[in-house]
């Protein structure tokens, strides 16, 4: 039933949806460009950030497994081939393990924030359509409102109050349409972009985590004299 009604609606639906683009002017063509690309770059970094693809639990469960003074061996046949940002700042730490802590330390860390940069890509596009969106809705309703006085302007008859009142509220049509991109690409742009801190942040505790298991009791050792394990050498 409900489907049936849906299909016998769907025309009328469709000339409400043309009219109010028709009626809000040439703004919203844009402006229908800035949704489509929105939901799409959201679409996008919804699959790029799932949790398991940043972070595949097989390598955080073996760094959790590994034992203070274990060799990380497995782990570096796990991480080896994988092209996940977790394996990778993994594999810095893993082929630093010869130099002092500190420096691999300071390495995971920049390359934890070259990551974080990768995981943001295409999150400034939503940033930008945030902020232009409301301005193209603006620009549209201005326009729409200037064609609205300029006709009242050429007029000789005494004006109608109705239409004028229905000149203005299509001219804003454009002002609505703005903002409801607005809002929900706000909205993605937040949460995405806590998401990838969080993640960030994780992922950097978990080889700082890591790195202290693999420098356990080497601290009378030189440094030269530790082992890297062989398929991240």
């Amino acid at each position: 039933m409900i489907a049936a009604w849906i299909i016998a609606e769907t025309p009328g639906i469709v000339n409400i949806v043309l009219g109010f683009f028709s009626r809000g002017g040439l703004f919203m063509w844009p402006l229908l460009a800035c949704s489509i690309v929105s939901v799409t770059v959201m679409i996008l970094r919804g699959l790029a950030l799932r949790q398991k693809k940043v972070m595949p639990p097989a390598i955080e469960e073996e760094i959790e497994r590994l034992a203070p003074g274990e060799s990380p061996e497995r782990l570096s046949r796990l991480v080896h081939h994988d092209i996940s940002s977790l394996a990778r700042i993994t594999r810095v730490a893993l082929q630093h393990l010869r130099g002092p802590r500190s420096e691999n330390v300071e390495v995971v860390q920049t390359r934890a924030h070259h990551e974080m940069v990768r995981l943001e890509r295409g999150l400034i596009v939503l940033e930008v359509i945030v902020g232009i969106a409301p301005l193209l809705g603006l620009i549209g309703a201005v326009s729409g409102l200037v064609h609205v006085f300029s006709h009242l302007g050429l007029s000789s008859g005494a004006s109608d109050t109705r239409q004028i009142a229905l000149g203005i509220a299509e001219a804003l049509n454009a002002t609505v349409f703005g903002l409801s991109i607005a809002v929900p690409t706000l909205v993605g742009f937040t949460y995405f972009s806590r998401k990838v801190e969080v993640m960030s942040v994780e992922m950097e505790t978990l080889v700082v985590e890591l790195i202290n298991k693999c420098y356990y009791g080497r601290a009378s050792r030189d440094p030269k004299t530790a082992k890297i394990p062989t398929s991240v050498a």
